[in-house]
């Protein structure tokens, strides 16, 4: 970390992340609004330095986050990392999550709070940089998901420590299926810790912008202002919390989606989720149930050192070339018809999947290495 600058991102791209300075505040503003704010290696190392820099600064009491655009942050750009694998090597795609990974856990045991308008778009990446910080502003347009399954990936950033911390199964489900949750239902599962109406977003930035202090306490009193308690919709997935309980709870995928198939097939909602299972990779799949499960008993470090060993394996592509399968139908041709390898779960054995969470076999491979810091706990605070 010692070799991280101070300050934002530099050279030709510094303009991807701004920084405004207010007083003791600073708005960290991710700006790439057509790629809707995802984040480029460029935009990981001026965070990186920013976060940095701040938590040694005694004039820095507050850190605001926020996208330009009708995002917040759509995820990591991996279309940008597997072109780079494919033209150079499985390492720049290891280097990439590397340090994506040291951010997530900086921002997830940061001393001072860290407040995140999640306004618009909020998935993969974007959650990382998000809800592991202190305080998260769900609001109306927000859209959260974590869809990796669909692109030949799982749920990384961190994932398996805050979704296995949700009600119940929930976060089985939510990884599994690549639900989409709007504002009410983040804060309502606890992924949230507050809900601000659009039209109240700026007025909360600039009573946050005058704030001297970095009590957690003070901040939230201040959001509290703000804030109101969104009711669900009537379809919200979380009012199919004892059928998502029962189901996502087995042992294994195959368990799972034969629970929801003699449920109730009839069910518009079962349906969908059946389908969005058998359209997810099957590798995918299997390794994202075992990181959750994992991570129910783990820190937010243990989860990131294991999930960086399973990216490793993915960007390897020893076992399932899922993942590029997978951008390749989703991100780039985007024919949405990706052709997954193996193609049916059964295929997917046991010890294939035991491959994905041991060390990669490689002389010039290492763990992620996360520097000794002091755990600042954020709860996921179910308000069910």
């Amino acid at each position: 970390m010692a070799s991280l600058p101070p300050g934002g991102a530099t050279g030709a791209d510094s303009d991807q992340l701004l920084v405004e300075a207010n007083g003791s505040t600073r708005t960290l503003i991710l700006n790439r609004p057509k790629q809707l704010n995802a984040l480029s290696s460029e935009m990981i190392m001026g965070l990186l330095r920013s976060f940095t820099a701040y938590e040694k600064d005694d004039g820095v009491k507050l850190l605001i986050m926020k996208g330009k655009g009708r995002a917040f942050c759509a995820g990591g750009d991996v279309a940008a990392v597997v072109r780079s694998i494919n033209n150079d090597s499985w390492k720049y795609g290891a280097d990439f999550f590397r340090y994506e990974f040291l951010l997530n856990y900086i921002i997830a045991t940061y001393s001072k709070p860290q407040v995140s308008i999640l306004a618009g778009i909020v998935m993969g990446g974007g959650a990382g940089v998000s809800l592991h910080g202190r305080f998260r502003v769900a609001t109306e347009n927000t859209v959260f998901a974590m869809p990796e399954t669909a692109l030949g990936l799982f749920p990384d950033i961190g994932a398996s420590y805050f979704l296995s911390r949700l009600p119940g199964f929930y976060g089985e489900y939510v990884a599994l299926a690549g639900a989409r949750l709007d504002g009410a239902e983040m804060h309502a599962c606890g992924l949230a810790t507050h809900f601000v109406q659009i039209n109240r977003l700026q007025s909360l930035e600039e009573s946050l912008k005058k704030v001297d202090t970095s009590n957690p306490f003070a901040v939230c009193g201040i959001i509290d202002q703000f804030a109101q308690q969104p009711p669900l919709k009537e379809n919200s997935s979380l009012n199919r919390l004892e059928i998502i309980n029962k189901c996502f709870s087995k042992g294994t995928v195959e368990e799972i989606i034969s629970a929801l198939e003699t449920s109730n097939s009839a069910d518009e909602w079962v349906a969908a989720t059946i389908q969005s299972l058998k359209m997810a990779s099957p590798t995918s799949l299997k390794i994202s149930l075992r990181s959750i499960r994992e991570g129910r008993t783990q820190t937010v470090g243990e989860c990131l050192r294991r999930e960086y060993r399973m990216v490793c394996h993915v960007m390897r592509g020893d076992f399932s070339r899922d993942f590029f399968e997978g951008c390749r139908a989703i991100l780039i041709d985007k024919d949405r018809n990706p052709k997954w390898m193996p193609p049916r779960l059964e295929q997917v054995h046991d010890e294939a999947v035991e491959q994905y969470f041991s060390r990669v076999d490689d002389p010039q491979w290492e763990d992620l290495n996360l520097p000794a810091r002091r755990s600042h706990g954020r709860n996921i605070e179910s308000k069910l």
